[in-house]
């Protein structure tokens, strides 16, 4: 014989509850205003980043629809500003170079500097007036520096690193050692662990077709007997 049983769960008798006034909702027409209102400052945020700004700052304050007081006012309308770094194309691809390269071997990510870059600049400006895009003597900065040099068109800055990372094939970690007769420590300083910064610039000469390209580190790399990684 089969045996059935149920149960259940007595509830108390609820209280009745003194009916309270619903805050009030939005009309469809008070929404289409705000999103027409999102959708313009959307697009002034857009066109500040593509103008280059460093800086986007918004206003945000409550407004006054459907008998909700306005909160603005100028004691306290507070302002929000929203940094937005704005790297060039070149930057970028210098970066993003370097960065492929040192994530390879685990190593962290460079950051972009303005104030090295614009050390670069200068040093490249100075070669490209003085020197006509001739290789630099290095020796004695306080950055550490990778140069390239190219001829006959002018060298984009991922073919510059590009250069200076194929010589990852000469270099042999375990025994941190360049192969017999080759260079590896342009390799080497892209993927440097204790460099953390990066700065570049490039030079082209009209009259012999030449790009000089240059890019700095903070702090330096390629130290003898160190390691990079």
């Amino acid at each position: 014989m089969s045996s059935l049983r149920s149960s259940t769960v007595m509830s108390r008798p609820q209280k009745k509850k003194e009916k309270r006034r619903s805050p009030p909702t939005m009309s469809r027409q008070v929404v289409a205003v705000l999103e027409r209102e999102v959708v313009v400052m959307d697009k002034q945020v857009a066109g500040a980043m593509r103008r280059g700004g460093g800086l986007v700052v918004i206003a945000i304050c409550h407004g006054s629809f459907l008998g909700v007081a306005s909160s603005c006012s100028k004691s306290n309308v507070n302002p929000v500003v929203v940094a937005v770094p704005v790297l060039s194309n070149a930057a970028r691809e210098f970066l993003e170079a370097h960065n492929k390269a040192r994530a390879q071997v685990g190593v962290a990510p460079l950051k972009w500097s303005d104030h090295i870059a614009n050390a670069t600049r200068r040093f490249v400006r100075y070669q490209r007036i003085r020197k006509g895009c001739q290789f630099s003597k290095l020796a004695g900065s306080k950055y550490g520096a990778n140069q390239a040099w190219g001829s006959g068109k002018p060298v984009t800055p991922s073919r510059a690193v590009d250069i200076w990372v194929q010589q990852k094939k000469y270099y042999n970690h375990a025994h941190n050692s360049c192969a017999p007769k080759h260079e590896c420590g342009t390799y080497t300083q892209v993927v440097w662990r204790k460099s953390m910064e990066l700065g570049c610039a490039q030079a082209f000469c009209v009259e012999s077709g030449d790009t000089l390209t240059i890019c700095f580190y903070n702090p330096p790399g390629n130290y003898a007997g160190e390691s990079p990684y």
